[in-house]
């Protein structure tokens, strides 16, 4: 058996628990749903093999978005469509697929960004290398009629970009190359005269930038372009030119991202100059916009302090890659059933909590930015924000001040009701600067306003060998990657902590959460007397 060991400033609250087990009824209620009819999972069974991938935009957030109102309604609460803003176009992912026909077949593994073209219908072509220079582009340019262009580079998500600014760099680069070709036929001269001494001059690389030649490759025939990529495979969306786009400006080549394996089999075979073809179906599809997108909050109301606020949640929106069941599909199930339980159980807060289901967090952070720019008169009334974006690991900590300890001491003392195997812990935080600009995830923006942002703390505890780095952004962001046990047991906390701050007689104290920052002293400016 492990020997367990906690720093000094940890509570353990399961010592305590006979002393406050019975202190609040619809605590106790909320622990014993929890328990016996926990819909976490449904939540997400809906959101991700219901709905699918979410990106802002696509039919799958808005059905998302809707259902989400339709279940905060359903459970007694009120429901907020808060319109964060619009796309120029919509975008919506159907099934993909390809192979590889003669020498080695195989099926091939691959996928394309969000808002990037799908190919017009079954299309088999020859594979050929891009061209890094003028000369290279000439010697080849019937060729690329018909064909699929491995492009240099590594996958990072993102779309290749075509944007104006982009195609003014390349041309930049070709004139580069151009230089680097005419030293290059010197040192290839040079080679050939002195072949018999063993005198040798390496060339000088070209750059390796992808697609130099990218509009003069569409222009010529090209059916797509075909980049590396590590597995899993990231898939982002088109993010250079997603604002701009209009119905008639939309991308006409496919963009896709090959797993690296099948890929280096693929330009060997096409170095060796042999003759094979792809086939790709891909059904990328494009709606009419503007496409609106909304915030969905779900409403309980305070009975005592209305004007103050609880905020919980996560984001709604996630990659359509895969199916956003741990991005965020870990943050937002849990939100949901903790609000559900709360209504279930018959409380009536003190202060209003605020079930805020973000949207367009992937985008850069739109939704709660939004809602912070549209609500400053809030801000200082809002005792803290929990928002969930981390995995689908158990929530089993909390890091709280100071001045929170004996508010946040009381408040987690029933939380061994769920599981006595689950030690849960309270942790002292020190003071931290306030961030100047937002974080990553929908927190940021709270943060940067002075609003506290205490968040649980998770961990894998029982071994379930979770790896958040495998799934973020990638096509694993499944369902079936996240952890039922973990989930539920979040769900049942989080309502338990989120209840209990909204029915505290007082906010949160913020003394101690943000260092003071000391304005920079003034120098003296000495006078010179004559």
């Amino acid at each position: 058996m492990k020997r367990l060991i906690f720093p000094t400033a940890v509570i353990f609250f399961w010592s305590l628990y006979p002393i406050f087990s019975q202190e609040d009824s619809v605590i106790q209620k909320i622990i014993e749903i929890g328990k016996t009819d926990n819909q976490t999972m449904k939540h997400l069974d809906i959101l991700c093999n219901r709905f699918g991938g979410r990106p802002i935009g696509s039919d799958a957030y808005e059905n998302a978005a809707n259902w989400a109102a339709y279940k905060f309604k359903e459970w007694g609460m009120e429901v907020i469509m808060d319109e964060v803003g619009e796309l120029p176009v919509g975008f919506n992912r159907g099934p993909w697929f390809g192979r590889m026909i003669g020498g080695t077949e195989m099926n091939l593994h691959f996928a394309t960004p969000s808002y990037t073209s799908g190919t017009k219908g079954v299309q088999r072509g020859h594979v050929v290398l891009e061209p890094k220079t003028q000369a290279e582009f000439d010697k080849m340019k019937l060729q690329l009629n018909g064909a699929w262009v491995l492009v240099t580079g590594e996958n990072n998500g993102w779309s290749i970009d075509i944007s104006t600014a982009a195609d003014k760099e390349r041309a930049k680069i070709i004139k580069e190359n151009e230089e680097i070709e005419k030293e290059n036929i010197k040192i290839r001269r040079e080679n050939w005269a002195n072949r018999k001494t063993g005198e040798q001059k390496e060339l000088i690389p070209y750059s390796q930038e992808p697609t130099l030649f990218y509009k003069e490759m569409v222009e010529a025939g090209i059916l797509g372009i075909i980049q590396s990529s590590k597995v899993p495979i990231t898939a982002l969306y088109d993010r250079k030119n997603i604002d701009s786009l209009s119905f008639e400006t939309l991308p006409t080549t496919p963009d896709i991202k090959l797993d690296e394996h099948q890929y280096k089999i693929i330009e060997q075979m096409a170095k060796e100059r042999r003759y094979f073809e792809l086939e790709f179906d891909i059904r990328n599809h494009f709606k009419m916009g503007p496409i609106k997108y909304h915030n969905v909050i779900g409403v309980i109301e305070g009975t005592d302090f209305p004007d103050e606020y609880v905020i919980m949640g996560g984001h709604l929106d996630a990659y359509d890659v895969a199916t956003g069941g741990v991005d965020d599909g870990s943050g937002v199930s849990p939100a949901m059933e903790a609000a559900r339980l709360i209504m279930e159980a018959g409380g009536k807060p003190k202060r209003t909590i605020l079930v805020c289901l973000w949207a367009g967090e992937e985008f850069g952070l739109y939704g709660s930015t939004h809602w912070v720019n549209q609500n400053k008169d809030k801000l200082e009334k809002i005792s803290n924000m929990f928002n969930r974006d981390g995995g689908p690991t158990i929530a089993n900590s909390l890091s709280v001040s100071d001045a929170m300890w004996d508010d946040f001491e009381k408040i987690c003392k029933p939380i061994h009701d769920i599981d006595p195997e689950v030690i849960f812990t309270l942790e002292k935080r020190e003071p931290r600067p306030k961030p100047k600009e937002a974080w990553g995830t929908d927190s940021g923006p709270f943060a940067v306003e002075g609003v506290p942002t205490i968040t649980f703390g998770t961990e894998d505890t029982k071994g379930y060998n979770f790896d958040y780095r495998e799934i973020w952004h990638t096509e694993r962001d499944l369902y079936n990657k996240s952890i039922p046990e973990y989930q539920e047991y979040t769900s049942i906390v989080t309502a338990i902590v989120v209840y209990g701050v909204a029915n505290l007689d007082h906010l949160l104290s913020r003394d101690g959460y943000y260092k003071i920052e000391e304005e920079p002293k003034k120098e003296k400016i000495k006078k010179n007397r004559k």
